[in-house]
C-alpha cells in the first residue's frame, strides 16, 4: 500500500505542494503582513515565484512528464494563472461577505482559502491540461 501510494500522482503532488506551500505562505504572508503589500500583491508574487519551482517538480516527479518543455510550460502557466484568478477571485468576495471583522482579518482568511480553492483546481487542470498524457 505504501508503494502504491508513492508512485501515485496525488502523493507526490500533495509532497510537492507541502514545499511550495511552506516557501510561498511564508512568502505570502510576509509581504501582505510585515512588508504592507496589498491581497492582490501578495499573493500574485507567491504563486508566481513558486510556480516556477512546481513547475520542474510536476513536470518530471509528480506526473513524470516526458513531453516538450515548451508546450507543457505555456499549458502549465495557463493554467496556474486561471487557477490563480478563479482561487483568488472567489475567495475574497466569498470570505468579505462570511466573515466580520477588520480588513486584515479579512483578507488574512481570504487568502487561505484561496489556497485551499487553489490547490484543488491547480491539481486538476495539471493533471488534465498541462501534463496530460497523449
Amino acid at each position: 500500500m505504501i508503494t502504491k501510494m508513492q508512485n501515485s500522482s496525488v502523493s507526490r503532488f500533495i509532497i510537492v505542494g507541502i514545499i511550495n506551500t511552506l516557501v510561498g505562505t511564508a512568502l505570502m504572508f510576509g509581504l501582505y503582513n510585515l512588508a504592507g503589500c496589498s491581497y492582490w500583491v501578495s499573493s500574485a508574487l507567491n504563486y508566481g515565484l513558486t510556480s516556477i519551482l512546481s513547475f520542474f517538480l510536476n513536470k518530471y516527479y509528480t506526473f513524470k512528464h516526458r513531453g516538450d518543455i515548451l508546450g507543457s510550460a505555456i499549458r502549465f502557466a495557463i493554467n496556474i494563472a486561471l487557477c490563480y484568478l478563479l482561487a483568488y477571485g472567489i475567495a475574497k468576495p466569498l470570505t468579505l461577505y462570511l466573515v466580520q471583522g477588520s480588513q486584515v482579518l479579512q483578507e488574512n482568511i481570504a487568502m487561505c482559502v484561496g489556497m485551499v480553492l487553489f490547490v484543488v483546481l491547480n491539481y486538476s487542470g495539471q493533471r488534465l491540461f498541462a501534463f496530460r498524457k497523449k
